[in-house]
């Protein structure tokens, strides 16, 4: 907490934060990990035949196109990270690297649309456990599974389970997220080995013995670059995640060397995994079947490789798409709560938030909010109906929050000189100007897609567009930085300072 003792006097004493570098490299890259392998590979890389009509087979080259700024904006964290290794990476690295204003629209934009979707995720898993239910021919439970009051039951009782994993401490949070991100690449390792050891004959000879139809000969897939390029910006949504890793900085251990570190391995890892996942199950069954199902229902990996494989392991790689949501959670709630402590102990949000746990040495304050945050988004996810509004949301979010950390690599040397010597990372400057220069045009262009599609999507009402909400959300976090910064200058706290300097570890 950074206030001054007199009124215009300048801040020089700064408290420790309580936090503790507990945070090892394994445990940073599961966070990112965990936080990216959402169950959305076992989705939208099928659905994506209705969604963006025409892609046929050039999916796994968009979703490569779509890894590029992905990795671009990852490059981009891991400079400011190996720099400025605290909590609340992304405010931090733009408030002081950028403008303070600009940090806290990067890190507000971000947490909206994480906190939305977090309340989403957990709505939406239980719907997995019902899929289990249904393969194992389990139908009583199945319909209970379905009722809206055990969904909502179910996605609370999980958020405030992981909430309290959060809160219990680093080592137990990675004790608990490690072994779940291994058993998630096991699961879906089933999809992978399957798909790789079937091809369109046999799916061909199971769809004929299973719905007595015939696989129609796969059509010419023409190649057109406006479909491309809102294909590659929807894929983009499977990317984001590796950011959580920046927002652990005031816990991690050795953080100038693991923080950049955990961000490559969880972007390459994650990468890899969706390319050959997505081509495994096209490996199995043919574009044209997809794009012609997608037309009339949902699908999912699971339900394509149904055809080939007996129920037991459709139930086991279902339960793999639970497991990668699960995992979703303690890692995105971890990310959102060292937001709002980054803020509060800046002075941007009030001061109380960013009170820790005095054993376990976690900044409890802001995960229970978080908590309360996410089982809002449970309830606005259960009566409004519309699970795509929030990610579509958080795409928007990310998406600004991105492109603002590569204009912060191309600004640090001018805005903070001191904190620019402190970069380990790709420390050669044409490199990053290249890099975040690069970032910055592919992520642009992404954003514009991703604006002019969703403000063209037919919608019953405007708030079912993205865009509008997520301006409106701005604009009350303008509104609350602006005054908290008036409080704090009231106060006699030099913000000149406050916005130059590090906070304490």
């Amino acid at each position: 907490m950074r206030l001054a003792s007199t009124k215009n006097k300048q801040l020089t004493n700064q408290k420790a934060t309580g936090l503790r570098r507990q945070l090892g490299l394994l445990g940073l890259a599961a966070t990112g990990i965990c936080a990216m392998l959402g169950a959305s590979v076992y989705v939208v890389p099928f659905m994506i035949q209705r969604n963006v009509p025409g892609i046929g087979n050039w999916v796994l080259p968009a979703f490569a196109f779509a890894a590029v700024p992905a990795l671009l904006a990852a490059i981009a964290y891991a400079i400011l990270a190996s720099a400025m290794p605290r909590a609340g990476g992304s405010y931090i690295y733009a408030s002081r690297g950028l403008h303070p204003y600009l940090g806290f629209v990067a890190s507000f934009s971000q947490w909206f649309g994480l906190s939305i979707v977090i309340g989403v995720i957990a709505y939406v898993i239980p719907t997995f456990f019902r899929d289990i239910a249904v393969a194992l021919e389990l139908q009583d439970l199945a319909a209970l599974l379905d009722t809206g009051v055990v969904r909502v039951g179910l996605a609370i009782l999980m958020i405030w389970g992981f909430v309290a994993i959060n809160v219990m401490g680093a080592k137990f949070y990675e004790r608990t997220l490690i072994p779940m991100m291994f058993v998630m690449f096991i699961l879906g390792g089933i999809v992978v080995i399957a798909g790789f050891s079937f091809d369109h004959a046999d799916f061909a000879a199971a769809l004929v013995e299973a719905e007595d139809r015939v696989l129609p000969a796969e059509p010419a897939s023409s190649f057109s670059l406006p479909t491309f390029l809102a294909a590659a910006a929807l894929l983009f949504a499977s990317f984001i995640g590796f950011d959580a890793i920046a927002q652990a900085g005031g816990e991690a251990k050795n953080p100038s060397r693991n923080l950049p570190l955990a961000i490559g391995i969880a972007i390459v890892t994650v990468g890899l995994y969706y390319f050959l996942f997505t081509a495994a199950v096209y490996h199995a069954v043919p574009w044209s079947f997809v794009a012609e199902e997608a037309l009339t229902k949902d699908i999912t990996a699971p339900g394509l490789l149904g055809y080939l494989l007996p129920p037991a392991w459709a139930a086991a790689i279902v339960l793999g798409a639970a497991t990668a949501l699960i995992n979703d959670l303690p890692a995105m709630l971890l990310a959102v709560s060292r937001l709002i402590f980054a803020w509060a102990e800046d002075g941007i949000f009030p001061r109380w938030i960013a009170r820790v746990h005095p054993h376990h040495h976690t900044p409890q304050t802001a995960i229970l909010l978080s908590g309360v945050m996410a089982s809002i988004g449970i309830l606005g996810s259960h009566f409004a109906g519309d699970l795509f509004l929030g990610i579509d949301i958080m795409v928007t979010s990310m998406l600004v929050n991105f492109l603002l950390m590569c204009i912060t690599v191309l600004s640090l040397p001018a805005v903070n000189p001191q904190l620019a010597a402190e970069v380990k990372v790709l420390t050669t400057r044409p490199r990053q100007v290249f890099l975040a220069g690069a970032g910055v045009a592919m992520l642009t262009l992404f954003l514009v897609v991703h604006v002019v599609k969703d403000l063209t999507a037919e919608t019953a009402a405007w708030y079912f567009h993205s865009t509008p909400v997520w301006l409106i959300v701005m604009a009350i976090g303008t509104v609350i930085y602006f005054w908290e910064l008036r409080k704090l200058r009231q106060q006699g706290v030099d913000t000149n300072t406050l916005f130059k300097d590090l906070p304490p570890e």
